[in-house]
């Protein structure tokens, strides 16, 4: 939002000098004044200084909405966290999924703005040796598409989500050993540190075990 306030305020303040200068160009003498080149030309900069930003949220939401949608089997919508929206938030979770009032999940989800940063720093990225915080993005977006396709229970939507890290990272860009890496990492370094209501029921042979062949736990072919 404040992105595109600044845009239109900068189109606006670069219209309002073009058209001070149509009504003044030619004064009582005759002569035409130049034309504001510097101020326009400042003003366009600035809508451009917001315009690229908006760009690159626009992408990045178009590659997560594209690959959750692939991973959900149907539509879903992603959107980035603004920085406004961040000032004013004080959730602790990466990711939010509404539930309708019939109490299911609907089929969109809005994406933390620290999250998003990282999301956007490895899809630009070369997808090796990810950090961390990287890592973690990923499997948040694939956590919140478990909730929009109707899984409601945190353990088993992490389980899941778990599941699908690599296909979602592929589905992203990655290839698939680095996906592979990306899934393998999260496992072992992030979810033995979750909260109790996230795992349980995880891993080889458990509840939840769909014993897909890209699961973290699933020898590599």
């Amino acid at each position: 939002m404040l992105l595109t306030l600044g845009l239109i305020g900068s189109l606006v303040l670069a219209a309002v000098i073009v058209a001070r200068w149509l009504n003044r160009r030619v004064d009582w003498l005759g002569r035409i004044a130049p034309f504001p080149r510097i101020s326009v030309g400042l003003s366009l900069g600035l809508a451009l200084c917001f315009a690229v930003p908006m760009a690159v949220e626009a992408w990045v939401e178009h590659q997560l909405e594209g690959a959750a949608s692939h991973i959900a089997g149907g539509p879903v919508q992603v959107s980035c966290q603004s920085l406004g929206q961040a000032f004013v938030d004080l959730g602790p979770e990466l990711g939010y999924v509404a539930w309708g009032p019939d109490g299911v999940p609907e089929r969109s989800t809005l994406i933390k703005f620290r999250p998003c940063g990282n999301l956007r720093a490895w899809l630009g990225s070369t997808k090796v040796n990810p950090s961390l915080d990287q890592v973690i993005a990923v499997h948040v977006v694939t956590h919140e598409t478990m909730h929009m396709v109707g899984l409601t229970n945190e353990a088993h939507a992490e389980c899941a989500a778990v599941q699908r890290d690599a296909a979602m990272a592929e589905a992203l860009g990655a290839s698939p050993a680095e996906a592979r890496d990306l899934a393998l990492r999260y496992w072992t370094e992030v979810y033995p540190r979750m909260p109790d209501e996230y795992v349980g029921g995880c891993g080889a042979g458990g509840t939840y075990d769909e014993q897909r062949p890209d699961a973290p736990w699933t020898p590599a072919g």
